[in-house]
């Protein structure tokens, strides 16, 4: 099904939601549609945040709102489902595009499998009607479904569209790009370079899968490493629990701009604890680049001003190896919480892997080489 067939058959006016490859199709339809505009379309920072916003908006208008998100981010609107849109509290009507990552009987990455599996479930539990958009679903069979969908709208409930792999195409052309020049790849071979034998916790996305496969040209060990592969927005708030109990050794974190923003109420945290052994570093390309390219708000904000008034003690940016270099070093000799923002451009390696160890043989080599500190 064509995405501009599958929009026009809900017929919303305002988009709100946090980017999914599997919705890469939905996506681009709508940055070609609406660019970002917050009449009609905006990125936010994670699911609750969105579901926070189409409540407003609801609100303010009377017309129903749609939240994308992939469903790992299923996780993020149970709170405002239960407590805030849900027709026994205030009866917000919302529909929901899910892609699903990890479907059972499909191939995916490890961290989806789970979630995979209750995706349906959660929606269930949440009083959420779904209806699986799969590659041969019509849109007659879609505007059936729409039209039972407006019923319940009208009372006060929630409904969703699950989207499969391969459900939803799109023809037209969107261009993601930044002004910044330096390659993330390149920059986290020189994190890695100057962190040596000390730990880093890498956030979900191509940072984890570069790190690991730097390791592996560089014949080293992936001990060191804890790749975050899902819970995404969560990897520094993991880091600062080790560096808290770990204070006799530097601990690097390598975040993304758009995790940073997911939850960034961990960086007041970092810095009301002041773990004087933490290293932050944000690769900010100001996009969700794994999922598609669509931009995050990262380039309109202070983020280096943010650490600073969370309370980091040492808080730059870079967008050069060179000033990288220099900060990285100073970094390491800082009595932290430090903060470094690393202006990166859009793209990686096509050929660029996935790590062949399991999530639990990763925490286990992690957590063996935590024991030897």
């Amino acid at each position: 099904m064509q995405a501009e067939e599958f929009i026009k058959t809900i017929g919303a006016e305002f988009y709100t939601g946090v980017p999914d490859s599997q919705l890469q199709a939905f996506c681009n339809c709508l940055m070609k549609r609406y660019g970002i505009d917050p009449k009609h379309h905006v990125v936010a920072a994670n699911e609750g945040n969105c579901a926070a916003l189409a409540a407003g908006y609801q609100m303010a208008t009377g017309k129903v709102p749609v939240v994308y998100l992939q469903n790992s981010g299923e996780g993020n609107i149970i709170n405002p489902a239960a407590s805030l849109l849900n027709r026994r509290v205030y009866a917000i009507p919302v529909i929901f595009v899910i892609g699903w990552r990890g479907e059972p009987g499909t191939h995916d990455e490890p961290q989806h499998a789970y979630q995979g599996e209750i995706t349906l479930k959660l929606l269930e539990d949440m009083e959420i009607s779904a209806f699986v958009v799969d590659a041969d679903t019509s849109i007659e069979e879609l505007a059936r479904t729409m039209e039972q969908f407006e019923r319940f709208l009208e009372e006060g409930r929630n409904v969703a569209f699950v989207i499969r792999k391969g459900a939803l195409s799109y023809s037209g052309e969107i261009v993601y790009k930044n002004s910044y020049v330096l390659n993330r790849e390149e920059a986290i071979r020189h994190i890695a370079a100057c962190s040596g034998e000390d730990m880093i916790v890498s956030t979900t996305g191509k940072a984890s899968r570069e790190l690991y496969e730097i390791r592996e040209a560089n014949g080293q060990e992936h001990k060191y490493d804890f790749l975050t592969v899902g819970s995404m927005g969560h990897a520094s708030s993991i880091a600062l629990g080790i560096a808290v109990q770990k204070p006799g050794r530097k601990v690097w974190c390598i975040d993304g701009d758009g995790a940073l923003l997911m939850h960034m109420g961990a960086m007041a945290v970092i810095g009301a604890c002041r773990p004087e052994n933490f290293i932050h570093i944000v690769l900010n390309n100001t996009a969700h680049e794994t999922v598609g390219g669509m931009p995050t708000v990262a380039g309109n904000i202070d983020l280096v001003a943010i650490a600073k008034a969370c309370g980091y003690s040492f808080a730059t940016w870079v967008e050069t190896l060179e000033d990288l270099d220099l900060e990285l070093e100073a970094a390491r000799e800082q009595k932290g919480p430090s903060f470094l923002e690393v202006k990166c451009a859009l793209g990686s390696r096509k050929n660029l892997g996935r790590p062949r160890t399991t999530p639990l043989e990763n925490k286990m080599d992690f957590m063996d080489w935590l024991r030897r500190m």
